[in-house]
């Protein structure tokens, strides 16, 4: 309990923006969140008050950690197992539990449980060795698609192997590396969609309107809410999410990436956390992902998540593949200029190439009018370059 406001103290292990975006939604609850970061140059460390600086493989580190918070959560997957367990047995309140987490931290263990809790998701297969890899796609066809068991994200840790050839050459380096694999189906998908959901110790549950999520070399780069022409599939998607989230104990968010496909939905990947595609939550719905992920970790009553206009895009920023002329100062003066009411969040990240610095979120009535503003304004922020022709110093070239 925090003696200043006498409210509970959550801490979140992990620094970056996502926990720096959480910190802002505890702001108004009354709280300062407290964070573990690696370094006090990490996103949440330059904004947040309560830091301490410690690694999230340090079980020293996080058991001193947790003596300051009555409930502590997670900024990313990346704790060892062991460590959440030692914390639960010293008594501290985590939230996701590591019986939940191990599902978002390992896909072989995801595909599992969902396979038996008879939830769609494409065939897929253990691999200790290339004859596994190669047995799989003479079964289910080639492509299929390799996959680090624990730690891939963004387009990392996946391969697409697209003969037995490429199987050949790839496994065997990876299984040296000491890389755990696993391989599933290369599932013919019309798009991705995302249901993101909460869920409480209390078990009370909610969820926001599915969303569309729009991929450029494995990392996200734009996010329709509601998703378009997806009435069919909204409802069945929460009810899956949800359902995911009581089955397997989720406390907190739970975000389920899916593949739409001619036969329905497929599950591809879980995210126990505030998630990418939850972004535009922040101005797009009546309560945001952070705030909601406060509630249920602290067993308050979920908030409402109806969306506040007919249609939200929120596009990322990326770092661009040069560094551009002008710098991110003069790039929001003129974005402003432009768009004045454009929702800019910027990470205090370093500009790299493809690296998430920050977003732009973009609310209104037409989808198409919507999506095409906030990807103006995203590659504005990114290259400093107008991919329409418009001219900073007269308009439209």
């Amino acid at each position: 309990m925090d003696s200043r406001t006498r409210l509970p103290a959550v801490g979140m292990i992990g620094g970056g923006q996502l926990a720096r975006m959480t910190h802002q939604a505890a702001i108004p609850l009354g709280q300062s969140l407290r964070v573990l970061a690696e370094s006090d140059s990490d996103p949440a460390a330059l904004v947040a008050r309560d830091v301490e600086l410690g690694g999230h493989t340090d079980l020293d580190a996080l058991r001193g950690f947790a003596k300051s918070c009555d409930v502590v959560t997670f900024d990313h997957e990346h704790v060892p197992q062991e460590h959440l367990r030692a914390l639960v047995a010293d008594g501290v309140k985590v939230h996701p539990g590591p019986d939940a987490l191990v599902h978002a931290q390992d896909k072989l263990v995801m595909r599992r449980r969902l396979a038996a809790l008879g939830l769609p998701v494409p065939p897929f297969a253990e691999v200790l060795d290339t004859a596994d890899v190669l047995r799989f796609g003479a079964e289910h066809g080639w492509p299929c698609v390799l996959k680090a068991q624990r730690g891939g994200y963004d387009g990392r840790g996946v391969w697409m192997l697209n003969t037995p050839q490429g199987a050949q050459r790839v496994v065997p380096e990876l299984l040296g590396a000491g890389t755990p694999l696993m391989v599933e189906q290369c599932v013919p998908m019309r798009r991705e969609l995302a249901a993101l959901v909460a869920r409480s110790p209390f078990g009370q549950g909610a969820a926001w309107p599915l969303v569309q999520t729009v991929q450029q070399e494995g990392i996200c780069v734009e996010v329709l809410a509601p998703a378009p022409g997806a009435e069919a599939v909204a409802e069945p998607a929460q009810e899956l999410a949800l359902r995911v989230a009581a089955e397997l104990g989720v406390v907190g968010l739970l975000a389920v990436e899916l593949f739409e496909t001619a036969d329905g939905l497929v599950v591809n990947e879980l995210a126990m956390r505030p998630h990418n595609s939850g972004h535009w939550t922040i101005e797009g719905a009546r309560t945001s992902q952070f705030e909601q992920h406060l509630r249920a970790v602290l067993d308050y009553p979920l908030g409402a998540t109806d969306l506040v206009a007919p249609a939200v895009v929120m596009a990322n920023v990326l770092g661009a593949a040069s560094p551009p002329e002008m710098g991110p100062d003069e790039r929001l003066h003129h974005l402003f200029a432009r768009f004045p009411d454009a929702h800019v969040h910027l990470y205090g990240k370093a500009e790299r190439p493809g690296r998430k610095i920050g977003h732009v979120t973009f609310l209104g009535e037409d989808m198409d009018e919507v999506r095409e503003r906030a990807r103006l304004a995203a590659h504005w922020l990114s290259d400093g370059v107008w991919s329409d022709g418009y001219d900073i110093h007269g308009g439209q070239r």
